[in-house]
Order: C-alpha cells, then structure tokens, then sequence
C-alpha cells in the first residue's frame, strides 16, 4: 500500500484517499487555438515515463479535495516528497534522487 502526505491537510493516508491527477508541471499552450495537430497530440498524449524520480499531480479526494504535486520513484513507489500546487520542483539532489 502506498502511503501519501497531503501537504495542505499534513496527513499521511493510504493512497485510496487520493487520485492520480498526470504528470505535474506539464505547460499549457498560451495561443490553443494556433496549436496544429500535431502539436495537440504531443500536449495532450506525450509525457515522460522515467525509471525513477517522476514528478506528479494528485487530488487529496476524501479528505481536502486539493490538487498538489509529488516527486516519485517509479523503480520502488515510494514518494520522496509532495508540496503544494504552484510551488516550484524541489531539487531532487535533495530528496537523493538523481536529478534529471
């Protein structure tokens, strides 16, 4: 079972109280109606897939309801850190995962 902290509620729960939300820091298009195709289909289907650190988005469901972000490592499961929607990646050398 994979447990995760809410950082607005600061309580760490089992991952059924939480949504995975995509991939966090994914920038949207300033001008979506000038976007070609192809270039929707790299926006809307095109994420990373890394062995290791992934930052995420998550929505605290049953409890808060807020959407925030995570660092993850996708060889163990285990999340490094979560922090707020809208604070800026924490530094993974910090977390002692390997920067990327």
């Amino acid at each position: 079972m994979l447990l995760i902290t809410c950082p607005y509620c600061e309580e760490t729960l089992p991952e059924a109280e939480f949504a995975y939300a995509g991939q966090a820091h994914v920038i949207r298009p300033e001008n979506p109606s000038g976007q070609s195709d192809e270039q929707w289909e790299e926006f809307l289907f095109i994420r990373e897939n890394p062995k290791g650190p992934h930052f995420e988005r998550w929505r605290h469901l049953h409890g808060c309801g807020r959407f925030f972000n995570a660092v993850r490592d996708t060889v163990s499961d285990k999340f490094l850190t979560t922090y707020r929607a809208g604070a800026p990646r924490p530094d993974l050398a910090s977390l002692g995962g390997d920067a990327k």
